[in-house]
């Protein structure tokens, strides 16, 4: 109503994603007994289907989550170490990195998704990727945002001839440009995720699978082996976890990048937000101020021990850090890698929610990299390959050179918040390394300012990058741009009110007395919610 998105609530489940038959996917198991680990699973194999410029069982990811059985929060984490296969030396620039054999990191996702369904859903592998198998067999129509996608990235990978034509082959066989409406039909992927169903994730780590991955990246000059698959295994780990305003938001733990967003909050935490004008150049000035100083902090700890950690959250450093947020003096620095990287990070994830009747509380996170990642659809498979080495760090004189072996960091954000040791909010998005910039804004959006979930999502939004450079969406006003110009911010708005370079956020909240969920979805893309 009054042209918004409405509020979706529910007592018996919820699922917000970033395309509506995914959600509705993740709905379906649900439906048919599942809880919210089988649903988010099921949603993260049908986003494989609707959504492959972005998602894929090879990518990679992490989930941070509330089990209502052991009563706590914990990350599942399956982005794996990069594979010792790796010829780092080869490599002095990140851009070396951005399509191709070499640029394949291991895949991660699928042994995630499958371990979420083993270790706390109820369903079978069959039941949980029938719908995506049935979408892949079936097909589904193209959307604005999917015709979008095609259109631009297509153009772009004809530049790698040798990867053009599997894409080509597996995407576009009526020949490009696609339009709205056309029906996109992935046989292939449907039969690879029927093998699954029934060989369990070893199809790909150990099977028939990875070895057609393996030699079709031989062929094309790469080097992974099958050791390097078979060494794939997601872990259980503790999540890192910090206060702002009553809530304990918890993120996946280092190597993974999200203690940026919870720094983001504490520097935060001591200016009164709410008691200023929303959207206005006090409030934006501070978030944008305080999102910077948070970046540099993590990349200048790339990757923190937990004493490293510790020390930073410390009170006295996080004095220090709002001293800085209130000096006026301009905040310059880097928001992606060490090496200020000048070009847009062209990343492409998802990130997707879910909660059932019973308690559980559910965000994943998921990767290709960039948009259709490597740009190699294995021959027979349907199977995207990611481009996560694009994320390691082989810039020359960094010190935090990546090499083989190494855990790779990662700028993932799924986070799941408490109030009074009681689930009651699961929220992520996409967006790189504005992942981190994006969540602090929201957050403070429904926090500070109090706005409703849906409202806070939808709220204008910015995105940082390096030096002092920021795009905004051009619903802030230009008199509020230009007293953020004469603070220091380098500035400009977008031609679009709306633009998916500021994320693509999906969140389920929950009430804790009545147990009502509500579920919110990003109009920035094809986000939507399905209640059951």
């Amino acid at each position: 109503m009054d042209g918004r998105r409405p509020t979706i609530q529910s007592r018996h489940g919820m699922v917000a994603a970033a395309h509506p038959l995914a959600a509705q996917a993740g709905a379906r198991l649900l439906i048919q007994g599942g809880n919210a680990f089988d649903a988010i699973a099921a949603t993260a194999a049908a986003l494989t289907v609707v959504e492959p410029f972005m998602s894929s069982l090879s990518g990679m990811g992490s989930a941070t989550l509330w089990s209502a059985a052991e009563g706590r929060v914990s990350v599942l984490d399956f982005v794996p170490p990069i594979q010792r296969s790796f010829p780092a030396e080869r490599f002095t620039q990140r851009s070396d990195l951005e399509r191709g054999p070499h640029a394949v990191a291991m895949p991660g996702n699928l042994a995630g998704w499958c371990e979420l369904v083993s270790r706390h859903g109820r369903k079978t592998l069959a039941e949980v990727f029938a719908p995506a198998i049935a979408l892949a067999r079936d097909g589904f129509a193209l959307s604005e945002f999917g015709v979008a996608e095609f259109n631009e990235q297509a153009p772009l990978l004809q530049a790698w001839a040798e990867l053009y034509s599997g894409f080509a082959a597996n995407y576009l066989p009526e020949g490009g440009p696609v339009r709205v409406g056309q029906v996109l039909r992935q046989p292939d992927l449907a039969t690879t995720f029927t093998a699954i169903a029934a060989e369990g994730p070893d199809h790909l780590y150990r099977g028939a699978l990875g070895q057609r991955i393996v030699a079709h990246l031989r062929s094309l000059g790469g080097l992974m082996t099958m050791t390097d698959l078979a060494a794939v295994k997601p872990r259980w780990r503790e999540p890192f976890a910090a206060t702002y305003r009553g809530l304990t938001v918890h993120v996946p733990p280092p190597p993974c990048e999200a203690f940026q967003f919870l720094l983001s909050l504490k520097i935060l935490e001591g200016c009164d937000l709410g008691g200023l004008v929303k959207d206005g150049p006090e409030h934006l000035d501070l978030v944008f101020r305080a999102i910077r100083l948070a970046a540099g902090v993590r990349i200048a700890a790339n990757n923190p021990s937990p004493e490293r950690l510790a020390a930073i959250f410390a009170e006295d450093a996080l004095a220090a850090l709002r001293r800085r947020l209130t000096d006026g003096v301009p905040v310059e620095g880097p928001t992606e890698q060490w090496t200020p990287q000048l070009a847009e990070d062209p990343a492409h994830t998802t990130s997707f929610s879910a909660s059932d009747a019973e308690g559980n509380l559910v965000c994943i996170t998921n990767s290709l990299g960039s948009p259709f990642g490597s740009g190699i659809v294995v021959p027979g498979t349907g199977v995207c390959l990611n481009n996560f080495l694009y994320w390691s760090d082989v810039q020359t004189g960094s010190p935090n050179r990546s090499k083989p072996g190494d855990e790779l960091p990662m700028c993932m954000s799924p986070s799941l918040s408490t109030r009074d040791g009681r689930p009651v909010l699961a929220l992520g998005t996409p967006g790189s390394y504005g992942i981190m910039q994006t969540q602090t804004q929201a957050m403070v959006q429904h926090l500070d300012f109090g706005l409703p979930l849906q409202d806070a999502i939808e709220a204008p939004r910015a995105r940082l990058w390096d030096g002092r450079a920021i795009e905004a969406e051009n619903r802030i006003a230009p008199e509020t741009l230009a007293e953020l110009r004469r603070r220091g911010h380098a500035i400009t708005a977008f031609d679009t009110g709306w633009t998916m370079r500021c994320g693509g956020m999906q969140a389920v909240a929950v009430d804790p007395v009545t147990g009502v969920m509500t579920g919110a979805a990003d109009p920035r893309r094809d986000g939507y919610v399905v209640a059951v």
